[in-house]
């Protein structure tokens, strides 16, 4: 019950992230309860996606296939311009979180595996990502021309 509620505390944030970033690629203006709404329900996919017996990182395809679906369902953009942003945010998540893993534990000199079974610590590890994922999708909203009739909602 603990690690699912850890999933959810750090999952949903993070890909709030990560749906604010490809709409700011995608040149809509962000709009949160519905990247809250969207975030939430991706997460909530992914967890069940990643809970069946399938091959490890295929929820991260699925994941990049239902957020490009999502762009274009609710915005006015096109397939290509959201497949892009969708591809584009979950390679800069997984790039980041390379990177700050990678950081941590050449600063910290902690056991990965020590680390990864500690679900708390391994949790707030993915913390910084959010923030920064966020952060960008702000700053490019702010200097991205975007089409304030980017929404179908």
């Amino acid at each position: 019950m603990e690690k699912t509620l850890l999933f959810f505390m750090q999952g949903i944030p993070e890909i709030m992230g990560t749906v604010a970033f490809s709409l700011a690629l995608a040149g809509a203006p962000l709009r949160w309860k519905i990247i809250a709404v969207a975030g939430t329900a991706l997460t909530i996919i992914i967890f069940i996606i990643r809970s069946l017996p399938l091959s490890f990182g295929l929820h991260t395809v699925i994941a990049t296939l239902l957020l490009a679906l999502f762009i274009m369902k609710i915005t006015r953009t096109t397939q290509l311009i959201s497949f892009v942003a969708a591809f584009a945010s979950f390679t800069t998540l997984v790039m980041l979180e390379f990177l700050i893993n990678k950081l941590f534990f050449s600063i910290t000199k902690l056991d990965p595996q020590a680390v990864i079974l500690n679900d708390l610590l391994w949790s707030m590890l993915g913390l910084p990502q959010v923030v920064l994922m966020i952060l960008a999708a702000v700053i490019i909203s702010k200097f991205k021309k975007l089409d304030k009739d980017a929404w179908k909602i």
